[in-house]
Parts: structure tokens; C-alpha cells; sequence
């Protein structure tokens, strides 16, 4: 990456809790040149994507979205990145609707990044 960029890292649920995985991301993105990374602190709560739970339950959904993004806001961040495109899906909606813009990555659209 050519500019410098301050991002936080949202655990995905299946990564982080169905699977344990939640250092290994970190370790990829943190060895991206010019790449901040900064911690959520949301104690892991879930996005409200969850595969099908934001079409089977649409409030509790969103009720979970504006928390997430409550704490991804409140990072001062410039990006999100996320490993799953629910998640990525579901946070830039609460974002949007907000009118609060703000980049949003997957992982592995970063790494690209990194190597051009």
C-alpha cells in the first residue's frame, strides 16, 4: 500500500468462535507496510449477519449492526476490514445508513493492495 492507513479488524464469527482463529489475520494484515491496525474492543459481539439471521430476524439483526458499528466508529478508524463478506455486507449498511462513509476490506482485498 502506497498511502498510509489506519483500519480496524472485525473477527469474523465463524473464524473467531465456531473456529478459534482470530491471530492469524492479525499477523497477515499487520505485516502490510503502512497498514495501522487497530483492536474493536466489542468483546466479539457478532455483527448480526450470521449467515441468514439478518433476513429471518431483521430487528435483532439491525439491533446488533448498530452496535457493531457503534464500536467501529468509535475507533476513529479510516477502514474496516473484515474475513467475511456478511459481515462487510452488513456493517457498511449500518454505515451508509448512517451517512457515515468508511472503507471497507476484506482481508484478502487488502493484501492485494499491499502488492501494487
Amino acid at each position: 500500500m502506497a498511502e498510509p492507513l489506519t483500519a480496524v479488524y472485525q473477527d469474523a464469527c465463524h473464524l473467531s468462535h465456531a473456529q478459534g482463529v482470530t491471530s492469524a489475520p492479525r499477523n497477515l494484515l499487520n505485516s502490510i507496510p503502512n497498514l495501522t491496525l487497530l483492536e474493536l474492543n466489542d468483546g466479539g459481539y457478532c455483527c448480526g449477519s450470521a449467515g441468514t439471521y439478518n433476513i429471518e430476524q431483521p430487528e435483532l439483526a439491525g439491533q446488533l449492526g448498530q452496535r457493531k458499528v457503534d464500536y467501529i466508529l468509535n475507533t476513529q478508524a479510516d477502514a474496516v476490514i473484515s474475513g467475511n463478506i456478511g459481515c462487510l455486507t452488513q456493517i457498511q449498511a449500518h454505515l451508509e445508513g448512517r451517512k457515515r462513509p468508511l472503507a471497507a476490506y476484506h482481508t484478502i482485498q487488502l493484501l492485494d493492495l499491499a502488492y501494487v
